[in-house]
């Protein structure tokens, strides 16, 4: 089979454009002929207002690119990873003009929502759900603080939205968990058309020991990833407990400040992916307080195959993932004396513990592996061929 792989990297890599290297590298193992056509964010500050204004709604460049791509050789489909801002929809056209199935994987809300979290101002919000054109999202400058660029963004859905786009330019879409795919077809997305499959950890990190009495945070360190609740949480705690937090972002200096006050927590910045596997394989537990709807959660399952049980908000996509008191444990977003308890919890039973790190590492098995994951994929290929 012979994949042509979109994708429009973020200037900041991160788990979303992890999990698309790690699917291409998966099929490419499994003997399949994956091309691609990238762009990267980086290169943004070379376009001016309105040139990057017309690629974000009708990238011309993109559409006759991956046009001659699919003329040049035979291929069985078009796997979009993400379009947004400099790719734009217009790869779909390209590839019905020349007959070939289209695959959207859902990585965030950007089809339904400006700043694609439905998340502003510290909160959930779906303000724009459902509106023909998302004006809310222009209002508050929900992307990157600037109005002229939510609007351009807020332009490119409604247009598209007018246009059918969604509905008639993409055979099937990919969503990470039941919950995201509920919220794209309340969002208006074709429910016949949205199918669910995880992301996956390749190669299997292997089980850690558990044994080097810390928690762990590992993302972004920003609002909506819930990282001043977890630093408040801290406060909360009847005992002490070290905290390894690993990862930047605009909340560093949040931190910074904690750590000054606290000796309990510490700040390692960012790792590599191996060192991000053996911190957790020695965590006694991971933390993911995150706010917002989460597509999935991909440090979570990371933390599975390692072994380590997960406290995780009780919102989103991550809840779907982390089963309360079998695979971890659930509080409520953003009650940081919630978190507190769970954490409690965890550090005054350690059996029930350790039956949870067994747990985690069944559900990885079960679930997010690479053999697992290829054959859903393969399958869900040959569904969009066939259509």
């Amino acid at each position: 089979m012979r994949i042509l792989s979109v994708h429009n990297y973020y200037k900041i890599r991160g788990g979303e454009d992890e999990s698309c290297k790690s699917e291409k590298s998966l099929l490419r193992e499994m003997g399949h002929l994956v091309d691609e056509y990238e762009k990267d964010n980086i290169s943004i500050p070379s376009y001016r207002s309105w040139q990057l204004a017309t690629q974000t709604i009708w990238s011309q460049e993109s559409y006759q690119a991956v046009r001659q791509k699919l003329q040049h050789q035979p291929y069985d489909v078009v796997h979009v990873q993400n379009s947004f801002p400099l790719i734009s929809p217009s790869v779909y056209y390209a590839a019905q003009a020349e007959g070939v199935p289209v695959i959207q994987t859902i990585r965030n809300y950007r089809l339904l929502c400006p700043n694609a979290l439905f998340f502003r101002q510290g909160k959930v919000c779906e303000d724009c759900l459902n509106k023909a054109i998302p004006w809310p999202g222009i209002i508050h400058s929900c992307y990157r603080n600037n109005r002229l660029a939510s609007g351009i963004t807020a332009s490119m859905i409604s247009i598209h939205r007018l246009l059918k786009t969604w509905d008639r330019k993409v055979d099937k879409y990919i969503a990470l968990t039941h919950f995201a795919r509920n919220k794209l077809i309340q969002g208006g997305l074709p429910a016949n058309k949205i199918i669910v499959k995880p992301n996956f950890v390749n190669p299997d990190p292997g089980v850690g020991h558990g044994k080097g009495q810390f928690a762990l945070y590992v993302g972004r360190l920003s609002v909506e990833k819930g990282l001043d609740t977890l630093l408040s949480a801290w406060d909360k705690l009847q005992s002490p407990f070290p905290l390894r937090i690993v990862g930047d972002g605009p909340l560093s200096e949040l931190v910074l400040d904690k750590i000054k006050e606290s000796p309990h927590i510490s700040w390692l910045g960012r790792k590599s992916i191996d060192e991000v596997h053996q911190l957790m394989g020695e965590a006694s537990f991971l933390i993911f307080p995150s706010k917002w709807y989460e597509t999935f959660g991909r440090v979570a399952i990371e933390a599975f195959a390692k072994g380590t049980p997960v406290i995780a908000s009780q919102i989103g996509a991550i809840a779907e993932l982390v089963e309360h008191k079998r695979t971890g444990l659930q509080f409520q977003p953003g009650d940081s004396l919630d978190l507190a308890e769970q954490v409690e919890w965890a550090l005054s039973h350690p059996e029930e513990l350790q039956q949870m790190r067994l747990e985690v590492r069944q559900e990885f098995e079960a679930k997010y592996t690479a053999r697992a994951n290829y054959q859903q994929l393969i399958e869900i290929y040959r569904m969009a061929a066939n259509n």
